[in-house]
C-alpha cells in the first residue's frame, strides 16, 4: 500500500543582484516554481524556473502540476512522471523531489540512489552578460576566482567580437566560452571564429537559432560548438551528431534529472562532449545539475551568483570551483521538519 503524500506547489520570485543581458532579453529575476512532497517522515523539493524561450512560465508549470497532483499525492513514480508530463521546468520540479525523497525515504544520497560518481567540487564557469567592452572586461576582472568565463553575445559581429577581446586582455589566463544565445547566421560564423580562434577561445555555444542546425552540415569548425537551445530533450540527441561537439543539457529543458542523466549517457556513447547549464535559480536548482556535472566536461552553474539572496544554507563557490554541501538537497534522510 502506497502511503499517501502531501504536496505543496509554491511560486517565489528571486530578484537578481542586477539587470542580466543577452541576445534579445534582460532578466531582472528568476520567477520559480518549488515543489514539496512529503510522506509524513521524509521531504523532497524540486525548484524549476522553466524554459523562456518556450513559453515556459511559471503559470505554465503550475497549471502542469496541479494536473497531476493527485497522482503524486497519490504516490506516482519517477519512472510514470517521465510519461505523466512532458519535458520542461514542471517536470524538472517535480522529479527533483521525488530523487530527494526518495533517497531521504531509502537513507542513502540521490547520487548513490542515481549510481552517479561520489560528487566532488567542480570548475565552474562564471557569466558575463552582453554589455559594453569595457564593462565585460571590469567584470571579468571582478571575478577574482574565476578560473573559467563564459560571456554572453548578442550577434552583432564587431561589437561581439570587441567583448571577447576586452575580456581576453582581461583575463588572459582563464578558460573561456562564448553563448552566441542563437544570435548568428551561417554566413556570419567565419569571421567569428576567426577571432575566437584569436582570442583563445575554447567553445561556441548555441551561435545558430533552433530549427537551422541543418546548416552546420559539413561546417568544420576549430572550435567546439555546443548545442543549446537545439538540445533541449533525449530525442534530440541523435540528430546533434556531426553538427556540434557538445550538448548543453539543462534540467529545465530537459525536465529534471532523470532524462539529463539519460542523455548524458546518450551523448557519451555517440563520442559528444556533455555540459550542464543552468537556466537561473537558486542552490536548489542547482544541486541536482551539481550532481550531474560529474558526468559533464564543462560545468555552467553559477546561477545563485545572480540573485541578490540564495538559500541558506547554499551553494559554495571558492577557488572557481562549485560545491554543494550535504544539508543543501538531495543528501541521507532528514527529518520532515527539518527539510522545510
Amino acid at each position: 500500500m502506497v502511503m499517501r503524500r502531501s504536496l505543496d506547489i509554491a511560486v517565489e520570485r528571486l530578484p537578481f543582484a542586477k539587470p542580466f543581458h543577452i541576445s534579445g532579453h534582460v532578466f531582472t529575476e528568476s520567477a520559480v516554481v518549488v515543489v514539496t512532497v512529503s510522506d509524513g517522515l521524509h521531504t523532497g523539493r524540486g525548484e524549476a524556473s522553466g524554459v523562456y524561450y518556450l513559453g515556459d512560465n511559471e503559470a505554465t508549470m503550475v497549471a502542469a502540476l496541479e494536473a497531476v497532483r493527485g497522482d503524486l499525492a497519490n504516490g506516482m513514480t519517477r519512472a510514470e512522471l517521465q510519461q505523466a508530463l512532458p519535458a520542461g521546468g514542471a517536470r524538472n520540479a517535480a522529479d527533483c523531489a521525488l530523487w530527494e525523497l526518495d533517497a531521504r525515504r531509502e537513507g542513502v544520497p540521490v547520487w548513490k540512489l542515481a549510481g552517479l560518481p561520489e560528487p566532488k567540487p567542480l570548475l565552474t564557469t562564471f557569466t558575463l552578460g552582453a554589455d559594453d567592452p569595457s564593462v565585460m572586461a571590469e567584470g571579468a576582472r571582478a571575478y577574482a576566482d574565476a578560473r573559467a568565463l563564459k560571456l554572453k553575445l548578442t550577434g552583432d559581429l564587431d561589437l561581439d567580437i570587441a567583448r571577447v577581446r576586452a575580456v581576453r586582455a582581461a583575463r588572459p589566463e582563464c578558460w573561456i566560452g562564448v553563448d552566441a544565445n542563437q544570435g548568428f547566421k551561417i554566413n556570419e560564423l567565419d569571421p567569428l571564429i576567426v577571432a575566437l580562434v584569436d582570442c583563445g577561445i575554447a567553445l561556441l555555444e548555441q551561435p545558430l537559432a533552433r530549427g537551422c542546425e541543418a546548416d552546420l552540415d559539413g561546417f568544420a569548425s576549430p572550435i567546439p560548438i555546443a548545442a543549446d537551445e537545439s538540445a533541449l530533450t533525449l530525442a534530440d540527441v541523435d540528430g546533434l551528431v556531426g553538427r556540434f561537439q557538445t550538448i548543453n543539457i539543462k534540467l529545465d529543458k530537459c525536465g529534471g534529472l532523470t532524462e539529463a542523466i539519460a542523455i548524458a549517457r546518450r551523448a557519451r556513447a555517440l563520442g559528444l562532449d556533455v555540459m550542464v547549464g543552468n537556466m537561473v535559480g537558486s542552490s536548489w536548482a542547482m544541486a541536482p545539475a551539481w550532481l550531474l556535472g560529474q558526468l559533464c566536461d564543462v560545468v555552467d552553474l553559477d546561477g545563485p551568483t545572480f540573485l541578490a539572496t540564495d538559500r541558506n544554507p547554499g551553494i559554495v563557490y571558492s577557488d572557481g570551483l562549485i560545491d554543494c554541501p550535504e544539508a543543501v538537497w538531495g543528501q541521507r534522510a532528514l527529518s520532515a521538519t527539518a527539510a522545510t
